[in-house]
């Protein structure tokens, strides 16, 4: 019989699965980058708003202050998926979550610049130890350059969100701060659509299949994936919580060997470079809980 911790670990690594699930979705829609993004964040911040309306209207309730940085943050994702769902289009999968495997190691990189405090000399050293394995796989899959790059850019956007919302969830509920970015996100969406000349009214016509893929993704995948995540984390550790969240990148990947084997046109020097990323993430988060457990 499983305890409630080794219980809500396994329903995080699920979760976790859908999350890396989402990059799959996005290959498997259709439409352009910009529509699909506007898609999701609109069907989820929807499926947010009746989830408050039946369980607690007053989550609906943001303090005025909080408004300027949650336009920021809702900026930031926004752009975030734009960038992350363009880089599936154009690159594929797994050179995507390569280059989003890079975050938590930005993430680490930047704080202390924005949030004022001392660089660690140990997150130097493995942030350079990430940079490695993404110089090689720049250098092994060259042709995809531009499209890497997206991919980077899209991890770099996510690290300023995650930095953001580290600062606003001190004040309020991370799903009520969710729910205002989502929507914000998907209204700035439509703006850039408006002024966009490769983007018109055909641009959003979907397919029945199309139609389904942006539910699962939406609420599935976003709304019930998020919600249920911090319900979770109540039971698990910040360590071990970000050790599963590092899992994310290799389900994705495997996910993508399995349904388009895109083993097929990804040189061995990439993996080399994935595997150097991906290590420089775990001994980043092992030697933390050394230090931790030795203070």
């Amino acid at each position: 019989m499983l305890n409630d911790k080794n219980k809500n670990l396994l329903i995080y690594h699920f979760l976790v699965i859908i999350f890396g699930f989402a990059s799959i979705l996005g290959k498997l829609i259709s439409i352009d980058a910009l529509p699909l993004t506007i898609y999701r964040m609109s069907i989820a911040f929807v499926g947010l708003a009746i989830y408050f309306l039946i369980i607690n209207p007053k989550y609906f309730y943001l303090n005025r202050s909080m408004w300027g940085k949650v336009f920021l943050g809702g900026f930031f994702i926004g752009l975030h998926w734009f960038t992350f769902f363009y880089a599936i289009k154009i690159a594929g999968v797994s050179l995507t979550l390569s280059m989003m495997a890079s975050g938590a190691l930005i993430t680490a990189l930047i704080d202390p610049l924005l949030n004022g405090r001392k660089i660690l000399k140990h997150e130097v050293f493995f942030g350079g130890f990430a940079a490695v394995g993404i110089g090689v796989i720049y250098q092994a899959e060259f042709e995809h350059f531009f499209g890497i790059t997206i991919a980077f850019l899209s991890a770099f956007l996510s690290a300023l969100f995650t930095i953001l919302n580290g600062q606003m969830v001190k004040k309020a509920r991370p799903i009520t701060l969710s729910f205002y970015e989502l929507t914000i996100g998907s209204f700035l969406g439509l703006i850039l659509s408006y002024f966009s000349d490769n983007i018109n009214i055909e641009s959003f016509k979907i397919s029945g299949m199309d139609l389904l893929w942006l539910l699962i993704l939406g609420l599935v995948g976003t709304s019930f994936a998020f919600n249920l995540s911090i319900k979770v984390m109540k039971y698990l550790s910040p360590f071990t919580v970000m050790m599963v969240i590092n899992l994310e990148p290799i389900y994705g990947v495997l996910l993508s060997l399995v349904i388009w084997k895109e083993k097929s046109f990804l040189s061995t020097s990439f993996y080399l470079g994935f595997l150097i990323v991906m290590g420089s993430i775990f001994l980043s988060a092992l030697y933390k809980k050394f230090r931790m457990n030795n203070n």
